[in-house]
């Protein structure tokens, strides 16, 4: 199958390495031209995945029209907050009967508070939408470290076909017919683990990471289910999976952002110092505290991370105020 990557950043390139060693053709299309001639000649995404070897086969593509040409499915892998205006230069190349949509962006739009389906639909109309999500770092995915992800549609035989694009010895893939609850449960993680960044930043030690993961879990569970997702998906890959390995890996971009917090840095400060790399968690903090208002749902730990993140709350006080909460039941 002719496969077009929307997107030039570590995800979206790991997965095409892996599609063209299963055998696809692909072309990954970036916003920026000269970056994607650095990534051709260079034979490396030496900004997102360094030192990462490109198979000749990859192809890069800066024109919407031309890298969608011939493809049957669209792998959206860009950030979130640019999705919208990504989407609108490919519209017009757009057509239901013939493409199908693979997201593994991770996130919440702000202002609309839209999952990356609700974006898609809103552009493009109805098309068949999979979602991709669990514990999988780009950087390990690349260098095809054994991995285990979930691929989840509401449409008979879309997750189905994802899996058989991209399954192999290295990469496993498990379907589910809850799109919204995978999706929720990559977004919501992302917070969780500024959270995790902060206890780790603050020295704290095992104790209230366990603690902090464990109710991240109700946290994502409860607002899910709110917001029409299956609670037994936050149990599984795209939910603990996911949770487990953003908190704790290196590369975990969150959790950066989340231990520079709790040693005493300014948001401001941390994101200059990322240059172009994106922590979804910062602006998806944003909408899960809205769509947690929307729903009359508890989010505790989000409402802390926001509070740190925008209202200059200190990340002492935030753990003061989580942990002196009316008494409750562990089933609240």
């Amino acid at each position: 199958m002719k496969i077009t990557v929307i997107g030039d950043g570590a995800w979206g390139t790991a997965l095409a390495m892996l599609l063209i060693r299963n055998g696809h053709e692909v072309v990954q299309w970036g916003p920026f031209p000269d970056y994607l001639e650095v990534m051709r000649t260079s034979r490396e995404n030496s900004r997102f995945l360094p030192g990462v070897k490109l198979d000749p086969k990859h192809r890069f593509e800066a024109d919407p029209a031309k890298a969608v040409e011939g493809s049957s499915l669209w792998l959206i892998a860009s950030p979130t907050q640019y999705l919208r205006s990504v989407l609108d230069r490919f519209k017009p190349g757009f057509r239901a009967d013939r493409h199908s949509i693979l997201s593994v962006a991770k996130g919440i739009e702000n202002g609309s508070w839209m999952r990356i389906d609700e974006i898609v639909s809103s552009i493009l109309g109805e098309c068949r939408f999979t979602a991709l999500s669990g514990p999988s770092h780009a950087e390990e995915v690349s260098r095809q470290v054994p991995t285990a992800v979930t691929a989840a549609s509401s449409v008979p035989g879309c997750a189905e076909l994802v899996q058989a694009l991209l399954m192999n010895e290295n990469f496993r893939v498990y379907t589910s017919g809850d799109p919204i609850g995978v999706q929720l449960g990559g977004a919501i993680k992302n917070v969780m683990a500024i959270a995790a960044g902060i206890v780790d930043g603050m020295n704290l030690g095992d104790n209230p990471k366990a603690a902090m993961m464990t109710r991240a879990i109700a946290e994502m569970s409860r607002l899910g289910a709110a917001l029409g997702g299956n609670p037994s998906t936050f149990a599984g890959l795209a939910g603990i999976g996911d949770l487990i390995v953003t908190c704790c890996s290196k590369f975990s971009r969150n959790r950066h952002v989340g231990e520079e917090l709790g040693r005493g840095k300014t948001l401001p400060e941390i994101q200059q110092s990322m240059g172009m790399s994106v922590a979804e968690g910062v602006t998806t903090a944003r909408g899960i505290c809205a769509l947690a208002s929307r729903t009359a749902v508890e989010v505790p730990i989000a409402r802390q991370v926001y509070a740190i993140l925008y209202e200059n709350l200190s990340a002492k006080q935030a753990l003061h105020n989580l942990m002196t909460r009316a008494a409750k039941s562990e089933l609240e």
